[in-house]
């Protein structure tokens, strides 16, 4: 019988694999291929010790890390060394889009943070908007996927909140479909984005954030982000699970959760991946979707999240399905594009039965 596990789960895999997909939570800057960081580093002299990719690995990638969220989000310090030109941004962009496709993402939101590629190398917001705007509609041309972008926000850089948000605005026609508000949620509050958020969204633009990510982040964070920052979905929402009155929120509002089960554990938001609370909203009543968070940072695909989610919280075959559904019924589209999404995943994931 174990001779026969490696070749079962490598036809799970297979078969995972070859589902359409939808990812509603990847960020840009934790989608970077460790190859073409390690020639972007080698091209333009980064100051790092050495260029090759297994010395780049544990610098930008959680490698044998202790689980930790400030850990997690160092990893991106470094990571903001790269765009140091308009080649680079438009080639991280599209690669990030490739990936998707290649692993058979159908519909993808891409969520990027303009300082992240701009304010350290001298570049403009509006610059880097338009050369990541650009690479992703070559990359849609070529491939056969969907994708929208999601201006982001750092919480620990309030000072270019309405910048971004007035270049959101201005790029809707371009995919622009959402804010989002991340980052460092256990040392930066919420309050200094409410009147930033709430203009964004009278302007018809979505709003996500994240908000119960970490082990130090409560639930009140959630209940927050729902009710005054008014956000139509919530990025992760992991400690929901121990407030009754976050979850009745989620429930009643049909707030649809952004799940990244791998990089919840990487940040300690969950302590083992079989307590992950995946399934059980799912069984309450939440609209949950699986998510990819930072591949290149928890090095997994989108194929890899949908094994574990099987083979370790123990969700079955027809929930991944749902979830699937959940994802396209909160895609920031317009109500007839959103509706066309729907249908043709209810049709693609009806033809496909586990064995």
């Amino acid at each position: 019988m174990q001779n026969n596990q490696p070749s079962q789960r490598n036809h799970l895999r297979a078969m995972l694999h070859a589902l359409p997909k939808i990812d509603i939570h990847r960020h840009m800057e934790g989608s970077l291929r460790l190859a073409t960081l390690a020639e972007i580093a080698h091209e333009h002299g980064l100051d790092i010790e050495n260029y090759d990719v297994e010395s780049l690995r544990p610098l930008v990638q959680m490698v044998d890390d202790e689980p930790n969220f400030q850990t997690f989000l160092a990893k991106f310090t470094l990571l903001r060394k790269f765009y140091n030109s308009r080649e680079s941004v438009m080639r991280i962009a599209y690669e990030a889009v490739a990936d998707c496709a290649h692993d058979n993402v159908k519909y993808l939101e891409l969520r990027f943070n303009p300082v992240a590629q701009a304010y350290h190398q001298g570049f403009s917001f509006e610059d880097v908007a338009d050369w990541v705007i650009a690479a992703v509609k070559q990359a849609e041309a070529e491939f056969d996927i969907i994708v929208r972008l999601i201006v982001q926000l750092g919480r620990h850089e309030p000072q270019f909140a309405r910048q971004l948000a007035e270049l959101a605005v201005a790029h809707k026609d371009d995919g622009v479909v959402a804010l989002d508000l991340a980052g460092d949620e256990e040392h930066y509050s919420a309050a200094k984005f409410v009147d930033v958020l709430r203009w964004a969204k009278l302007q018809g633009l979505h709003i996500t954030a994240h908000a119960g990510e970490c082990r130090n982040c409560p639930a009140e964070n959630i209940i927050e982000a729902v009710e005054v920052l008014h956000a139509d979905r919530i990025g992760h929402g992991v400690q929901a699970i121990s407030n009754p009155q976050a979850i009745a929120l989620l429930r009643e509002r049909h707030i649809t959760l952004e799940m990244c089960p791998t990089s919840n554990i990487q940040t300690a938001a969950v302590e083992r991946i079989t307590r992950h609370p995946l399934l059980e909203y799912h069984r309450q009543g939440i609209p949950v979707t699986i998510n990819t968070d930072d591949p290149s940072v928890s090095n997994i695909t989108l194929t890899d999240e949908y094994l574990v989610a099987i083979r370790d919280i123990g969700i079955s075959f027809d929930d991944l399905k749902m979830m699937i559904l959940n994802a396209a019924q909160a895609a920031f589209l317009p109500p007839a594009e959103r509706a066309a999404l729907v249908a043709q995943f209810r049709r693609e994931l009806a033809g496909i039965q586990y064995p």
